[in-house]
Formats: structure tokens, sequence, C-alpha cells
């Protein structure tokens, strides 16, 4: 067939299933891995730049974390609008959108000169990225049959596993280098290439449907009063009883607000002609059931990866940099889990059975870190560890969103994708904060318990110093930033003692009495690092104990998913419809 006829019968065939050259598959599918690998490695990126940006603009800590709160709640806001806009005007038209919109946030970022500024055009980013995430996604559904969909969706999920590795490498070396103007910047000629492809190779991909009416713009604004509250809650929220505590006021107040907005959407949505989110879909198993275990998967993912950096960091010792190393093992479990589950699918046709082994697996995974980790664990054993914990999460990303795109009619995969992904980093919120929350409680109650007893001996000066170094809820050092260092304290109080025996008279018994007490100083010191390292690997320990218990529920509700055989191009969706 000619390019020609191809492109025609895939913009415009209204009763056969459209047909794509290979070209066009391959022009297509890099236009929407680059547009897609943008916005993965944007976050990575930006989050390694963000200490040289706070330097330079002078951001207070308060607003610091708007940096990433502005983006993700933009970002989250706006998946379902763009998933809706896919089904109604083609996916080639969304994701162009996208990239436009995500391209001038970048450029607006990397020139911007104030906090303020910074945060809003971080918005726009996010505004794009959606877009990005969501058409992406709905153009394997598009361009494959449901049996081949499943490898091609495993490597955009690799997409995800590979920019978490790629991109603090690559921010640290522009940052440096560059500055942190171009980590934003950067993103323009990538764009530019995403976008020509795009818009010069890549079919419209437009479901062919009778729309009853343009986008649900109510629909959207009453997501948005659901949405926005609700996440900002979940990322402002602290549990170290801060104005922002979860028991605070403002905190309740976003709460009930975000009650407020739910009940409004699906009032809505259950009369809207052409609503945003079809709620009708739920009576699918797959789809719910689909949706519910992305949810609960999506709470454990961030689990496995946000808490390790701080026990890397404050108990085996390491630096920053390395510490964020020893999550490439966990990484490359992920990108095979997501590859290899692919083809599996696509050879076998069927999914459940790897879907039940992969919970399986990331059940093991979260219980060998969580009953395992010790004080005394080094980077090699945890790096080991975690690989298991990867191959677990790896399968969750390709197959779960396959599986909700093949239950639904062909006309509602953007909305189907969407649904996935919302669902997705919902659950990542709410896990954040649930399990940062269990960190935190279990981090300040062992401290509390074990420094006391572990610093009496310590000089008033050292104690000091340590309570100024002890960490808050983060784990990332104390109210001053410094973190407690008992080599060097050790070294200086020998330096003290060493000082104080050449002012003292040198008779035996004073110098048995200071060798008596610079031991128990000394020993002091290293019963407070133990005390410290206690305190993380309990904090940890309890976030992995916890997280088994959201994949034990994942794995229940993945059992309730229908199993199908992946055959031609509709016929699950039409066996799934009610």
């Amino acid at each position: 067939m000619a390019p020609s006829a191809a492109h025609a019968s895939a913009d415009a065939s209204p009763t056969a299933p459209p047909v794509f050259t290979r070209s066009q598959k391959v022009f297509t599918m890099t236009g929407a891995v680059l547009g897609l690998l943008l916005a993965a490695l944007d976050q990575t990126i930006v989050a390694t730049a963000g200490p040289a940006i706070q330097a330079d603009l002078r951001i207070p800590a308060s607003l610091y974390p708007w940096l990433t709160t502005s983006y993700f709640v933009a970002s989250t806001l706006m998946v379902p609008v763009w998933g809706k806009l896919s089904d109604l005007l083609g996916r080639r038209t969304v994701l162009a959108a996208g990239i436009l919109v995500f391209l001038a946030g970048s450029f607006l970022c990397g020139a911007a000169r104030s906090t303020v500024a910074l945060i809003l055009f971080r918005a726009v980013q996010g505004l794009g990225s959606a877009a990005l995430f969501t058409a992406a996604l709905a153009v394997v559904a598009d361009l494959f049959e449901p049996r081949e969909r499943g490898k091609y969706q495993g490597l955009f999920g690799a997409m995800f596993g590979l920019s978490s590795v790629v991109g603090p490498l690559v921010g640290g070396f522009i940052t440096d280098h560059l500055g942190w103007h171009w980590v934003f910047f950067i993103n323009l000629p990538v764009g530019a290439v995403a976008l020509t492809l795009v818009l010069s190779r890549m079919p419209k991909l437009k479901p062919h449907r009778e729309a009853r009416g343009g986008l649900d713009l109510l629909g959207a604004f009453t997501l948005s009063l659901a949405v926005v509250p609700l996440l900002l809650a979940l990322s402002l929220g602290q549990g170290d009883g801060g104005a922002w505590a979860w028991g605070s006021w403002r905190i309740l107040g976003l709460f009930a607000l975000a009650a407020v907005g739910l009940v409004a959407f699906l009032r809505v949505e259950s009369r809207a002609p052409e609503p945003l989110l079809d709620l009708k879909l739920f009576r699918l198993r797959a789809f719910s059931a689909g949706n519910a275990a992305v949810f609960i998967v999506g709470a454990a993912f961030l689990s496995g990866v946000v808490f390790l950096p701080l026990f890397m960091v404050n108990v085996v010792g390491l630096s920053a940099t390395r510490s964020g190393l020893t999550i490439v093992p966990l990484t490359l479990g992920v990108v095979t889990g997501n590859v290899l589950s692919g083809q599996l699918v696509s050879r076998m046709g069927r999914y459940k059975a790897l879907m039940l082994g992969s919970m399986v697996l990331l059940i093991a995974g979260f219980a060998i870190m969580g009953f395992t980790l010790t004080p005394d664990s080094t980077q090699a054993e945890v790096t080991v560890k975690m690989v298991l914990v990867g191959l677990g999460l790896g399968p969750s990303i390709p197959i779960y969103t396959m599986v909700i795109q093949n239950a639904v009619p062909p006309s509602q995969i953007g909305v189907a994708t969407a649904a996935a992904t919302f669902f997705r980093q919902l659950g990542m919120t709410i896990g954040v904060a649930l399990l940062g929350t269990v960190f935190a409680s279990t981090l300040t109650s062992e401290l509390r318990t074990g420094m006391a007893q572990a610093t009496d001996a310590l000089p008033a000066s050292v104690r000091a110093e340590l309570r100024q170094a002890t960490p808050g809820v983060s784990g990332e050092g104390g109210p001053t930033g410094q973190v407690f260092q008992p080599a060097e304290v050790k070294a200086r109080l020998r330096a003290e003692f060493e000082a104080e025996r050449r002012r003292v008279a040198t008779t035996p018994e004073a110098q048995a009495k200071l060798d008596a007490a610079e031991r128990q100083a000394l020993a002091a010191v290293d019963a407070a690092d133990r005390a410290l390292k206690t305190a993380f690997t309990r904090g940890v320990a309890a976030v992995y104990h916890v997280a088994v218990f959201i994949a034990v529920a994942a794995l229940l509700v993945t059992l309730l998913l229908p199993e199908q055989h992946l055959r031609g191009k509709h016929r699950p969706a039409r066996a799934a419809e009610p």
C-alpha cells in the first residue's frame, strides 16, 4: 500500500480498522517516545538542579517544595482533560499541543528571574506534560493490535525507569557546566525534533465516534475543585505539628473542599452528554478493577525509591550522589520487568498470571527489605535486594495500562489511558504522604527514646551540636542543615582532651581522669551514631512493612481482573462492553 493511501485510511476510514505503514508506526512511536521522554526526564533533571536554583534565586524553604508541587498538581489535573480531548480531536493534535505548551513552559522557566515566576511557569510545564503522558500511551493502542500492545507499552514504561537514572546524571552535568537555566533550555531542541515528527509523519489517530457535544467544561471545573485541594493537602501536609500538620485547619479545609468537589464532579458527570470521564466505564470489571490496582500499585511504587537514599546516606554513609546511584539496580529491574513482561504478554496472549507473579515478587521484595535491613547493612547487600523489588514493579506500568485500554471501546481509549495515568499519579501522591508519615513518626519515636540515653556522657557542646544535626521528618539533616559526623566529632574531642592534658598538672591521677573522660566521650559519640543509624533503619524498615500490605492489596484486586485472550484489534473491547 502506498503511504498516501495508508495515511488516508488511517485518518478517515469510517468502517474498517485503520492500516498503517511500517514507516508511519516507526516515526509516530519515535515522536511519542521523545515527547514522553521530555516529560519523564524533566522531573528528575529539575530535582537535581533544585539546590542550585534555590541558591541562585534565594528561594525560601517554605516555597521550595512548590517547584515540584505546582508541576505535579497541574499535570495530574490536566490528565483527564487531555485524554478526553485526544478522543475528540485526535492524538496528533493533542500530542503536538502538549509539546508546544511544555516547550513554552520550559523556555519561560529557563528565563525566569524570580521565585513566583518560576513556580508559575513550572505549572505551565505540568499542563503540557499531562498531554505527553496521556497521548503517548494512547498511541500504542491506536497503532497496534491488543496482542502486540504489551511489548510497546513496555518500552514506554522502560523510559520512565531510564529517566530516573539518566536524569540526575544529566541534570548534574548541565547544572555544573552550563548553569541551571539550561536544565530547561535543553528541552527545546529535543522537543523541536519530536514536534517535527508528530506534525509531519504522524497520522491524526482520531477515533471514529459521534460526538454528543464539546469538552465538558463544567466537569473539568468540578474536577479541579476536587483534585487541586486534595493534591495540595497531600503534598504539603506534615506530621511534625507545624502550621501545615495533618490536623491543622488548612489541611482539613483542603480535604473538605476536595470532598465537595468530588461530589459535584460525580453529579455533573452522571448528567453530561459528553462526560470528561464516562462513569459507565466503571461497570466494566476490567476497567474498574484495573484502575483500582493501578491506584494501589502507585501507592507502593515510590516507597521503594523515595526513602532508600535516606538510609544509604545516614546509615551506610554514602554521599548524596552515590546514594542516588544505589537506585540504578532497582531501575534496571523495573526496565527489565517492563520489557520482558510486554514481550511475554505478546507471545502468550494472556496477562493475568504474569501480573499475579509480579505482585508476588513485589511482596517478597518489600518483605525482604523490611525485615532484613540492619544498621550494619552494606551498599552491595541493599543493591541485590532492590533488584527483586524492581522486577516486581516493572510489569505494573505497561500491563495494567494495556488491560484498561482493552476493556473499553476504541472511541474511548484516550479516556481510559488518562484514567490509568490519573489514578497512578493519585496513588503515588497518597502513598508518599502515607508512608512519609509512617517514616517520620517512627524516626521521631526512635530518636526520642534512643538518643537521650546515648548522649548522657557527651560534653554539653557536643550534645548541642547533635541536637542541631538531628534530622527532622525529611531525614535530611537538622534545622541548620548540618549532619552529625562522628569521625569529625571524635577527632575534635581527642584534640580538646590533648590540649587539656597540656594545661593541667601532669599527675598520674589527673591523667587517669582525663583518659577515662576521653574514653567515655568517644564511646558516647559511637553510641549516638549507632542510635541515629538504628532510628533511620527502623524508620525505613517501617515503610517497607506498610508497603507489603499495600502490595498484598494490589494482589487481591488483581485477582478480580477478568482474563482476556488478546486476539483481534476490536474483539476484546466489544466483549467488554456492557
